[in-house]
Formats: structure tokens, sequence, C-alpha cells
């Protein structure tokens, strides 16, 4: 039985390539080829690690960082960013004093925007998210957590020996009064 409806399946399937065979088929598949490749380029070239990018020339790509510069003024830049980030609560805009930092303190694939000022063209680094900045923020949260441990035993310990030390001179005071 299983035989029979693939004989019957491979059937179908010839009939079907048969009928399309020739102008009609070469133009479906072409027409498909194109739709593809332009949808995969232009969904591709206008973000990195899920980083809006604007248009410009590629200076450095790899898969942790893209830098590049762009025509476009600081300002154009930033409004730029601040319109296409505008969905994402877990940004950050730092101004400085030489660049514009954009952070992202959330989940996305991307950490940092930097965008220079003063500069023509523009340069802007994207970089990615990397567990050497990760690993290391966690490592001076855990250390500054037991400094400040530490600071409180040493404060509560100090005025432990200061409360104690003022109730025994207390003490022997009223036993020198009560004598």
């Amino acid at each position: 039985m299983m035989e029979y409806l693939n004989r019957a399946h491979h059937m179908n399937l010839f009939r079907f390539t048969a009928k399309y065979e020739g102008s009609k088929m070469k133009k479906i598949i072409l027409a498909l080829m194109v739709c593809s490749i332009v949808l995969s380029s232009s969904a591709f070239a206008e973000d990195f690690l899920g980083a809006p990018v604007p248009k410009g020339k590629v200076s450095l790509q790899t898969d942790a960082r893209l830098e590049m510069t762009t025509p476009l003024t600081h300002d154009e830049i930033v409004k730029y960013y601040k319109e296409a980030l505008k969905e994402h609560e877990d940004i950050k805009f730092r101004n400085w004093k030489n660049s514009t930092y954009i952070e992202d303190d959330g989940r996305l694939k991307w950490h940092s925007i930097t965008i220079t000022k003063n500069e023509t063209p523009a340069s802007i680094i994207i970089a990615k998210d990397n567990w050497t900045w990760i690993i290391g923020t966690l490592v001076l949260r855990y250390i500054a957590v037991f400094m400040v441990l530490m600071i409180l035993l040493l404060g509560m310990s100090l005025s432990g020996k200061i409360i104690s030390y003022l109730v025994q001179k207390a003490d022997k005071a009223k036993q020198k009064t009560a004598a």
C-alpha cells in the first residue's frame, strides 16, 4: 500500500513539473530567487547584531565589532538612533565631551554604540557584549558588597565596644553612689 502511495505521489509531482516546465517554471524560479536576494540583502544591510546602522562606509567589521564612518553630522546620527531605539526601554544615551555613548542595559546582542563628535566624517562604533566585561562587572560588585559588609561590621563592633564601655562606666558610678 505504501509503495502505491509513494508512486502516486511521485506521479503527481512529475505531472506538476511537466505541466509547468519551460518558460513558466523558469519565470517562477527567477522571481523567487530575485525576491529572496532583495529581501535578504535589505534585511542584513541596515543592522549589525540587531543594532540599526545608518548609511556609511564600513572600515572594520568582525563578529563582535563594527566600525564605520558616515557623512551625517553627530546630531543627525544621535537623532537617527533616538528614533530607531525609542521602543527599547533599557537604552541609555550618555553625552560625553568627545563622543555620545549609547548603552544597552537589557538583553540585546550589542552592548554599546559610540558616536564621535567634532569629526568629519563622523565615526560610529558598535560593540557586542563580551563575557570579560560581564564577569568583570560581577566580580567588582561581589567585592564591593563584601567591602560594605566589612565596614558595617567594623562600625558595629566599634559602636558595641563604646556602648559597652559607657554602660560599664555607668554601672561603676551607680555602685559608688550606692555604697
